[in-house]
């Protein structure tokens, strides 16, 4: 049985200038006015009147970012019967928004019930070189598509001569860094979805890139890092960049929830299902079906809930992989939803592994792709970026609780003392003690005694010598700074000791002069309270 031909294609320049020369004289004006260059010769149908008199389709759909009245024009001067799809494209050039249009339209195509029976058409004529390099990507891996072209009166099927899945993605991923240097290479404001990510170090464009190859693909994410490295931060960013963008984003905490309630947040109840259900509810893998289910604190979920979990992440089989089976609680029919899951955690998993506290077959479902945020010790030249960030952020909240509230800005000191913590926490950290210093301080400009006061007392690090000998090389690495950083330490430490007296700091270092040791306190300008 012949398969039923849906043709989908854009309508293009070319198109409307063969059309206008059919118009009146008015309207052609004010098309070509719009449009620009020239009429064409005679007899010249544009592409895809062309295609459309040289071959049959059973249905045809036309995609057009031009208005609503040219496309109508446009259709009733082709003389076939065609759906006309109206979308919002700001740039024809777009590679993101015409692939998110592209997949949007093919997506409606094969969720219909006669997919099976259908031949999938598309015209790579029309249009600019953008739009046809989707159709060639999405019709030689996600569809299965027939390609056609046309030139003057005839048309033709395009045969492309190689498979992306077999002859190209394989030798990319033979050097899979290579494969998204070229994303590592951007600032993260300039990629799309990441806009909130604030840095531009080697290891958060690291990051980034990871990020942003791991959001073309439906696949399951998990982030790793240390407590406020930005794990939902960048779980956002990879929905945004995402082509589930436009379809909800769920966030669970599940260290927040008991196991009941935390079983019943994510896979939803039925009436009666237990004391409080007093209705039937939804859970989150409902809530986010077609977009994304972030799932934070993942590490710290029981091992009855893992087990449950692990049921709904095992691919269905003959279904696409983000196609989920759930079960309300109380409930004994199960449904099907289409959900993305990031997950994210601080803690060690393969050590709880070990421990048999995470379940070693839930953790390699979630992990398609892992993806470890680096701590702010591992990016220092972010770090006032992103504390100035921070400190904008705690000024537009309380101006506008505060009529006449002064912006709070960095003093230099404040910018170097910044810049020299570890920040143990990270940024969560870092914006705690900026919104302490801001509500604290009394004029416009935060020191560096601000910042220390609200910095307080950190307990021992057992790390602190770890991360001392092992602090990462590159992104701004200076050795002789450094080094001068151990020495104020020193130095402060000796003073702290010898109760501000400098002769006694100084024996305390070994060092046989007094004079030395204060001539060292003012080359690296080493102030505490024993100056006042």
């Amino acid at each position: 049985m012949a398969k039923r031909k849906v043709l989908l294609q854009w309508i293009g320049h070319s198109d409307l200038r063969a059309m206008a020369a059919a118009l009146t004289a008015a309207r052609r004006d004010a098309l070509m006015g719009k449009l620009g260059g020239v009429l064409p010769k005679d007899g010249d149908l544009g592409p895809t009147k062309t295609l459309l008199t040289t071959q049959t389709f059973d249905e045809i759909r036309l995609l057009s970012n031009y208005s609503a009245e040219w496309g109508k024009w446009f259709v009733a001067w082709l003389g076939v019967k065609a759906d006309l799809v109206q979308v919002a494209l700001d740039k024809p050039t777009d590679y993101a928004a015409i692939y998110r249009i592209a997949n949007g339209e093919l997506g409606k195509i094969r969720d219909r019930a006669t997919w099976s029976e259908t031949e999938l058409c598309l015209h790579l004529s029309p249009g600019t070189p953008a739009m046809a390099a989707v159709w060639l990507l999405l019709g030689k891996t996600r569809y299965s598509a027939t390609f056609y072209e046309t030139f003057g009166r005839q048309s033709w099927v395009t045969q492309v001569p190689f498979d992306l899945t077999i002859d190209v993605i394989p030798e990319i991923f033979r050097d899979p860094d290579a494969h998204w240097q070229h994303l590592a290479a951007e600032s993260p404001c300039q990629v799309q979805g990441f806009e909130e990510i604030v840095g531009n170090s080697q290891a958060i464009r690291d990051a980034v890139g990871r990020a942003k190859r791991a959001a073309m693909r439906s696949v399951s994410v998990l982030l790793l890092g240390e407590s406020g490295t930005g794990k939902e931060l960048f779980a956002r960013a990879i929905h945004r960049a995402s082509s589930r963008r436009d379809k909800p984003l769920v966030t669970k905490n599940c260290a927040a929830l008991s196991k009941t309630l935390l079983e019943s947040e994510l896979f939803g109840h039925a009436k009666g299902a237990f004391t409080d259900a007093v209705k039937d509810r939804k859970g989150a893998f409902e809530e986010a079906s077609g977009g994304t289910l972030f799932l934070d604190e993942i590490g710290e979920c029981d091992l009855d809930v893992q087990a449950k979990l692990l049921r709904v992440l095992q691919p269905e089989k003959g279904e696409w992989p983000c196609v989920r089976t759930v079960r309300r609680l109380g409930e004994e029919r199960d449904r099907k939803v289409d959900v993305r899951v990031i997950a994210a955690t601080n803690r060690d998993l393969h050590r709880a592994i070990r421990e048999s506290t995470f379940r070693e077959d839930l953790y390699y479902r979630l992990a398609a792709i892992t993806i470890t945020l680096p701590p702010l010790r591992d990016r220092r030249s972010d770090i006032i970026e992103i504390a100035e960030a921070l400190l904008a952020q705690i000024n537009r909240q309380f101006a506008a609780e505060e009529p006449g509230y002064q912006h709070k800005t960095l003093s230099a000191a404040a910018k170097t003392f910044v810049k020299r913590q570890d920040w143990p926490g990270n940024v969560r950290r870092l914006q705690n003690v900026l919104l302490q210093a801001a509500v604290m301080s009394e004029g416009p400009e935060l020191g560096a005694a601000d910042l220390k006061e609200s910095l307080g007392e950190l307990p021992p690090d057992s790390t602190a010598l770890a991360a001392i000998l092992d602090r990462p090389l590159g992104d701004g690495f200076d050795l002789d700074e450094y080094l001068n950083d151990i020495r104020r330490q020193y130095l402060r430490r000796a003073m702290q000791e010898a109760g501000g007296v400098k002769a006694k700091a100084a024996r305390l270092l070994g060092m046989d002069h007094y004079q030395k040791f204060d001539q060292q306190l003012k080359r690296f300008q080493v102030t505490d309270d024993w100056e006042t």
